[in-house]
């Protein structure tokens, strides 16, 4: 491994230096590029399992679903229930990931003769996670059984409470869980400390997936699981869960039959986005995602779930133009917010901390995992963000979102808190969590995120790196390399993200503000030639955004992704700027 010293934006590059003779045994047995096998050894994967890596199938590399813990009688007492006319309900989480999983499993209860009402709690109302009030409604409906959805893993209190009023609970989720478990029928989440499946790497809708493929193994049914990998792939992607393994499997599948899906609620999205050509996880993230979620922050969660889940036609035309509203009033508010978290920031040093910790009252709840994640990019360490707002009981309470960075679990710091009776709830991920907090005891929160994040820090989670996969020239970045890499490498997403690729010693010829934050800039190989566009986004006003625009003469090294322009109507490489040194 060949490391460099620190960059501007303080990461320390790493050049992965394989073994060409695996390298050269790769290229021999897959008949690939030295570049397409090389990022493969680069990547650790091994000889035996790069067809399946390559190619994967539903036939030969399909997940046993039985292999996680308690599918097996889970799935028997649900195909009982359905036999038995039982009535369903579903509570989702108000995110992609539960809407997708609530769109998926009402779809295919459906075709089972089901009709299980779906609830999505208020992002600004509810807060994540059941609550008794909802669940209560539910049961007066007349549920017999809920699906708890994406959440309630570390619900004990709501579940047992359901519980009590008679409801049968299942819980599929894929959040961090203890060494307790709820009070509930059945439990499905690949991180339970019982679990064995070693399909972590899920999200709540492929679990949920694989559940639907076990309730209808054990009917002997014959639902169409294999259309609803659209909506699977949807929400694995916008939930940023690893793409390896089984998400792999799904994704490079479910967008096969997203660009034919027969959900007009997906289509309705796609066509009111203006997607052109082939979709990729690009537009599941970036552009039908953040529609998806945007009803949630402005008072309208439950309109990505029904979205997916509804076969009118002109109804999902209507939801999906007014999911594209909310999106752009997202867009306004969260600039607002953003200001003022930055400024914060700023004015009061708190970047000097382990963490950073922003709260205001004019913080808007929805947004704050979206503003976390902003700070978290421009100052490359975790970021917390707390909003105030009055709960069912008249109440105020504290609620918000962190974004981490590798060797950070934030999840963890918000799950030994609320142990610690700090916080009243919080649980998540290793890089994103939520919570909620007293407002009395928000100082005393914020103690213990420095105390906690500093330990973790200490523990070895503090050095950044940045892992680059090859050297490349700009003459070399040439349209059809980028597609080949994607076509036989990808999907990319979190986990087994795109290729970061380091240009070595680079003419910058111009860079000017494009919009209000992004630079871009003209860039040439020392020696001349061949000039490329490259882009630093949301870059003004960074380290790395100030030495690009006022280093011009200097040499460059920099790092960062090859994508391909078409907006002229001509394919063209520019690379999207990670992170740069100036020679």
């Amino acid at each position: 491994m060949n490391e460099s010293a620190l960059s501007l934006n303080k990461s320390r590059w790493i050049l992965p230096d394989p073994d060409f003779s695996v390298v050269e045994k790769i290229m021999r047995a897959h008949d690939l590029p030295e570049i397409v096998a090389r990022l493969l050894a680069v990547r650790g994967v091994a000889l035996p399992d790069i067809a399946g890596f390559l190619h994967p199938t539903l036939k030969d590399h399909f997940p046993d679903p039985f292999t996680l813990k308690g599918m097996e009688a889970m799935a028997l007492d649900v195909s009982e229930a359905i036999k038995a006319e039982k009535k369903f309900a579903i509570f989702g989480d108000f995110d992609v990931d539960g809407a997708t999983s609530s769109a998926l499993l009402h779809r295919f209860l459906k075709h089972c003769g089901i009709d299980a009402p779906i609830y999505i709690p208020g992002r600004l109302t509810e807060g994540y996670g059941p609550n008794i009030e909802a669940l209560t409604q539910l049961k007066e409906q007349g549920a017999d059984i809920l699906f708890l959805l994406d959440c309630g893993t570390t619900a004990f209190d709501t579940v047992k409470a359901g519980t009590k009023l008679g409801l049968k609970i299942i819980i599929i989720d894929h959040h961090e869980a203890e060494d307790q478990l709820p009070d509930c029928w059945h439990m499905i989440n690949p991180k339970r400390k019982d679990d064995e499946s070693g399909l972590d790497m899920l999200a709540a809708v492929g679990v949920t997936f694989l559940a639907c493929v076990a309730i209808n193994n054990k009917m002997k049914g014959n639902a169409p699981l294999k259309n609803f990998l659209d909506i699977v792939a949807l929400g694995t992607v916008c939930d940023m869960v690893p793409l390896t393994s089984a998400n792999r499997l799904f994704v490079r599948h479910g967008f096969k039959v997203m660009n034919n899906s027969d959900n007009v609620g997906l289509r309705s999205l796609i066509e009111v986005s203006k997607i052109n050509g082939e979709l990729n996880p690009y537009h599941a993230g970036f552009v039908l995602g953040p529609r998806i979620n945007a009803g949630s922050r402005v008072h309208k969660s439950d309109l990505g779930a029904t979205l997916l889940s509804i076969d009118n036609a002109e109804e999902a035309k209507n939801i999906a133009w007014t999911l594209n509203d909310c999106n752009d009033k997202r867009k306004a508010i969260q600039q607002e917010m953003e200001a003022t978290a930055l400024n914060k920031v700023e004015d009061f040093g708190l970047d000097q901390h382990p963490v950073i910790f922003v709260d205001d009252k004019n913080f808007h709840q929805g947004l704050s995992g979206l503003v976390a994640g902003r700070l978290k990019e421009k100052y490359k360490k975790p970021a917390v963000l707390v909003s105030y707002t009055e709960n069912n009981d008249g109440e105020i309470e504290g609620r918000g979102s962190g974004r981490s960075v590798p060797g950070i679990h934030i999840a963890q710091s918000f799950i030994d808190a609320r142990n610690e009776g700090v916080i009243v709830k919080g649980g998540g991920h290793a890089m994103a969590g939520g919570f909620t907090v007293d407002p009395a005891r928000v100082e005393d929160f914020k103690s213990f995120l420095y105390d906690h994040v500093s330990n973790q820090m200490q523990s070895g989670g503090a050095d950044i790196t940045t892992d680059i996969d090859a050297l490349i020239t700009v003459r070399g970045c040439r349209p059809d390399f980028i597609k080949m890499i994607h076509e036989s490498v990808g999907p990319f997403g979190q986990g087994f993200e795109e290729p970061l690729f380091m240009l070595q010693n680079v003419r910058l010829h111009s860079a000017d503000v494009v919009g209000d934050a992004h630079i871009r800039c003209m860039v040439s190989d020392w020696e001349g030639g061949t000039r490329m566009k490259a882009m630093a986004f949301r870059a003004v006003g960074t380290v790395l955004g100030e030495a690009l625009l006022k280093n011009g003469p200097q040499p460059f090294n920099l790092v960062g992704t090859l994508k391909i322009d078409n907006w002229t109507g001509t394919d063209k490489v520019e690379m999207h700027i990670k992170d740069a040194m100036v020679l």
